[in-house]
């Protein structure tokens, strides 16, 4: 997954995008990390994120079905 494709997945809002580019700005500057550092974390974080929320959408699709 690319970092435009994570942030296309995490972001549910244009606050969301600011604070991303925010942190990462500030982060960056302070020496804390790469941009590149920084989009691999993200990208990872989103990942995991689909990963845990994967079996809930399971679960509520097999109750959808059953319930029509």
């Amino acid at each position: 997954m690319s970092f435009e494709e994570a942030l296309a997945v995490a972001s549910r809002d244009e606050g969301f995008k600011a604070t991303v580019y925010a942190m990462n700005t500030l982060l960056i500057h302070k020496g804390i990390y790469t941009q590149e550092e920084f989009q691999t974390l993200f990208v990872e974080w989103v990942e995991k994120e689909q990963r845990r929320k994967a079996p809930e959408l399971r679960r509520t699709e097999t109750s959808n079905v059953f319930s029509a």
